[in-house]
């Protein structure tokens, strides 16, 4: 039989002692890693702005486009969990204020009016302001040749609502208003109204897709950039830190280049384009 001695009974106490706090510990680390909160970041869209964003041909509602592919690569890079909200253009800002999404991705145009209220992202998108007119139509070619007729315009559009009133101090261009782009586009084929206003990206893209009878009108009148809108906080400037690592490791690998090719034929991802 073992004789225990004052030594080894010490030793043996030890090493139960030390074992129970190991034991707690994992249980601990268990529980912390447990109880770590997701990482989740609501995005609201229209889902109706072909490639940006839109419902696939499946009938499933599963969403696709050029900024919904690029959501998915920064999840990937960042460990965030994305929760879709689809909602109406004319609304996005107002569910961003009330906090119920995060940002939006619909090609928020970074502009001056929209800079001084809230915080973007940087830009994943460049693309200028165009006019769209029915194929064969080559009489307009700027807003001065539309006085008098009718321009359609995506509900919550600032900056084109801008051009029309500085090229049309009087009035005489009649605007229209959409919910999608798609209702403006497909109002032109038809001829129910002259023109409507887009990106170089979205119409090339939308023709190219749909094949309807239009065509690209005039030149560029800026290039708008585009980019994740924020509601400017303390805790939103860290995120958009975040994402602006996620995005810079994209450009570096040629990721988002490749995704401007798939959706648009070209690299318009950066400044230039």
């Amino acid at each position: 039989m073992k004789r225990w001695t004052r030594k080894s009974m010490a030793l043996t106490l030890s090493a139960l002692l030390l074992t129970g706090l190991l034991t707690a510990c994992g249980k601990n680390e268990t529980k912390q890693a447990a109880a770590a909160p997701e990482k989740v970041i609501r995005i609201g869209t229209n889902a109706s702005f072909y490639p940006y964003t839109f419902k696939d041909t499946t009938g499933s509602d599963k969403l696709d486009g050029y900024e919904i592919d690029i959501w998915n690569e920064l999840a990937r890079e960042l460990g965030y969990r994305v929760e879709w909200k689809i909602i109406d253009f004319a609304s996005l800002f107002g569910a961003l204020e009330a906090g119920q999404i995060d940002t939006i991705a619909n090609s928020i145009a970074t502009t001056e009016e929209r800079k001084s209220k809230y915080d973007f992202a940087e830009p994943y998108v460049y693309s200028g302001a165009r006019l769209v007119v029915k194929k064969g139509n080559d009489k307009v070619k700027s807003l001065a040749d539309l006085k008098g007729k009718k321009i359609g315009v995506l509900t919550g559009s600032p900056t084109f609502v801008k051009y029309i009133k500085e090229a049309d101090p009087e009035g005489k261009i009649e605007i229209v208003n959409y919910e999608t782009a798609e209702g403006g586009f497909t109002d032109v084929a038809v001829g129910r109204i002259e023109a409507t206003f887009t990106t170089t990206a979205a119409g090339l893209a939308y023709i190219k897709k749909t094949g309807q009878p239009l065509q690209i009108a005039g030149d560029s009148f800026t290039v708008i950039p585009a980019a994740s809108v924020f509601v400017r906080n303390e805790a939103n400037k860290e995120r958009i830190k975040e994402v602006n690592k996620g995005l810079e490791k994209l450009v570096k690998s040629g990721k988002l280049a490749e995704l401007s090719k798939k959706w648009f034929g070209e690299d318009l991802s950066k400044p230039g384009s």
